[in-house]
């Protein structure tokens, strides 16, 4: 049986949750969706510049699972981006 997975410090929640490109109707689009954990990981590393270290602190987490939850991020940027797909940020239900 796996671990538990720990709560994780989530401190952002877009207001926008669906990017697409442009010119294309939204029913013909496949989307990749992207956890809130993700995006945070995304806006501690990128947006912040917090090192690994700092920004796994901040989500409550190890360093490699955080650098799992960035990879991950990225791996689903990139094939949206290169594939033409929409991009949904699942918002998180806990405030």
């Amino acid at each position: 049986m796996p671990r538990p997975r720990l709560c994780r410090k989530i401190r952002f929640n877009p207001n926008v949750t669906y990017f697409k490109p442009q010119g294309v109707p939204m029913r013909f689009l496949e989307v990749v969706n992207l956890t809130a954990e993700e995006v945070e990981a995304l806006r501690l590393k990128n947006i912040k510049n917090f090192e690994q270290t700092e920004a796994a602190e901040k989500m409550n987490t190890s360093q490699s699972t955080f650098q799992r939850i960035l990879s991950s991020a990225y791996r689903k940027i990139a094939d949206a981006l290169i594939n033409g797909k929409a991009i949904e940020i699942i918002r998180t239900t806990e405030e």
